[in-house]
């Protein structure tokens, strides 16, 4: 016996070769479920980060907005009792206080990537006889631009924002009969009002935000929304958009303001993405017991059929141990083999699915990308998995008496 190869390799290599239509059963049964599991992994990922790169494009991960204002009771001098009641004004829009102190101070909190002052409130776009309601938000570009994607969808003239200038989006340009160049009249709650010339039209993909927002210079929206020097919030981005809640109760810990989430002001959402991923992890749990089950009733039917040789090799001075290596051999490779095929098979199945799932412009529905360790976690998973199976039949083969055995 040439002593680079083990006993229990060669006996288990044996006992596969002689099963060997059982065996490419279990390896083909393995290799579909690690193929069906990397697909499904990898669409699924894809499909959330689409949905997240979405719906970060137009809302920032963190906001730091201004306190809530609360109605605030008079007492009077010498009684003590409350006198009046001073109720919030309504329609009131509020600054963050010392906004910029507050900026230097998000800079330095671990995780952020940019923060930016902006202005928003509601407004009026006129022109000719056209009258829209809009959403008025004032921007710094250079910080802007870092925070959300407007640029990258910017589908028509220059983002470059001059204090009479504004970008607004495609619905709206269409409601207004609008294009780059032409002028538009902007008009506030306060009765404040400009005409802006549009510099560019942007396209989010969703038809709300299109025909809802317009972008307007800082100075020239504090103007507008009587918030001279002010801002009404400070948008924040983060390198780990799933860390964002963490990193807005750091935030809040050393601003003692408000800093909302965007996991927090869209929990619904995270709760259906919380029930795709749940769904997965299922799917993923089932195939592996599905295949985890395919080699352990085979493994148990070649403990029957070779419980002679078994009994042979025992009397010959094999080891319990052995026989147990024996059978975890043949369960691991099983599992080993079928996930690389399964790999492949999955590769195959994503590479179709682009070929397939395609917008009428030809473009990807959405782009998935599959990492290395997707394969190398399938792999190794499939190993254990099949290594696990095998160690009942494995036992019950090691526990086998020779004598018994022999005899049948």
């Amino acid at each position: 016996m040439n002593r680079y190869q083990p006993f229990e390799w060669i006996a288990a290599a044996r006992f596969m070769r002689e099963g060997m239509a059982q065996t490419l059963l279990i390896v083909v049964g393995v290799a579909l479920g690690v193929g069906v599991i990397v697909f499904m992994s990898a669409l699924i990922a894809g499909l959330q980060s689409n949905i997240i790169r979405r719906t970060l494009n137009y809302v920032a991960p963190i906001e730091i907005v201004p306190p809530e204002q609360v109605a605030r009771p008079q007492r009077s001098d010498e009684a003590g009792q409350v006198a009046a009641t001073v109720q919030p004004r309504s329609q009131q829009l509020r600054s963050i206080d010392q906004w910029q102190k507050v900026r230097a101070q998000v800079d330095e909190v671990p995780g952020v990537i940019a923060a930016t002052p902006v202005v928003s409130g509601p407004g009026f776009a006129l022109r000719g006889d056209a009258n829209k309601a809009v959403n008025v938000t004032g921007i710094e570009p250079d910080s802007y631009l870092r925070v959300i994607g407007l640029g990258d969808k910017v589908v028509a003239g220059r983002l470059v924002l001059g204090t009479a200038d504004i970008v607004i989006g495609t619905e709206l340009a269409k409601d207004l009969g609008a294009g780059v160049g032409d002028k538009l009249r902007l008009t506030t709650a306060i009765g404040a009002a400009e005409t802006l010339t549009v510099v560019a039209i942007f396209d989010f993909g969703n038809k709300g935000v299109n025909e809802r927002n317009v972008y307007i210079a800082l100075r020239t929206a504090q103007n507008l929304l009587d918030l001279v020097g002010g801002v009404s919030s400070i948008q924040i981005k983060v390198g780990d958009p799933f860390a964002a809640e963490l990193i807005a109760q750091d935030i809040e810990s050393r601003t003692g303001l408000e800093a909302d989430s965007w996991i927090k002001t869209n929990a619904q959402f995270f709760t259906a993405m919380a029930a795709q991923r749940l769904s997965n992890t299922l799917i993923r749990f089932f195939v592996g017991l599905t295949a985890a089950l395919g080699i352990a009733s085979v493994l148990v039917v070649s403990v029957v059929q070779k419980s002679k040789e078994i009994g042979i090799l025992r009397a010959m001075g094999a080891s319990r141990g052995q026989v147990l290596r024996l059978f975890l051999l043949q369960g691991a490779f099983m599992g080993l083999v079928g996930s690389l095929i399964g790999c492949g098979i999955g590769w195959l199945f994503l590479l179709a699915w682009r070929g397939v799932a395609r917008n009428p412009d030809g473009t990807p529905i959405f782009i998935i990308t599959v990492e290395p360790q997707l394969f190398l976690m399938a792999a190794v998973g499939a190993t254990l998995v099949g290594t696990l199976a095998a160690v009942v039949p494995a036992r019950r083969a090691a526990r086998l008496d020779p004598a018994v055995a022999i005899r049948g």
